[in-house]
């Protein structure tokens, strides 16, 4: 984001930039046979599963198990990395050394409701045969590539997806 803000769970909205990548993903993948998509209900994810969809006739379905890694106390504060000895940054730079504090999630809780998702929702639904995209945030989808690729914590960030980029993983 602009201003390098740890956004976590705050609720804001894409900007131009955000909008005009969703629509990229939207172009780039509209041949792509979707059954499914499902959002974190915040609404910059919602907003870019909305444009993906455009004028097809998908569900879009919110999950709470899909939104952000929380941050506690420390959502919101820009650019933690200036902030010398700023505890949220050892999630960054050693997820496996975190220990969450101040109202923030730790990984264990992360991975357990992801996990969830893709045990009760997600893998009922592929042995189905269906074709699902979820669409949300930078520390959730790594949480999921991390189950789905047996990747260790160590590995987490290097996991992840960029913003507005598509990745099968089944």
């Amino acid at each position: 984001n602009i201003e390098k803000r740890l956004q976590g769970r705050g609720n804001s909205p894409l900007t131009k930039e955000g909008i005009e990548r969703a629509e990229e993903l939207r172009d780039r993948i509209k041949d792509i046979h979707i059954d499914i998509i499902y959002s974190s209900p915040i609404e910059r994810a919602l907003t870019t599963a909305n444009i993906i969809k455009g004028d097809k006739s998908i569900e879009v379905v919110t999950d709470n198990n899909l939104m952000e890694m929380c941050f506690g106390e420390y959502e919101g504060i820009e650019n933690s990395f200036a902030l010398p000895d700023c505890p949220i940054n050892l999630a960054f730079q050693a997820p496996e050394r975190f220990v969450a504090d101040k109202g923030a999630e730790s990984f264990e809780e992360l991975f357990a409701r992801t996990g969830d998702f893709l045990e009760k929702v997600v893998k009922p639904q592929l042995a189905q045969g269906k074709d699902i995209l979820i669409v949300g945030h930078g520390a959730m989808n790594s949480s999921i590539v991390c189950q789905v690729k047996k990747l260790p914590l160590t590995q987490f960030w290097s996991a992840g997806i960029e913003n507005c980029k598509l990745m099968q993983l089944c």
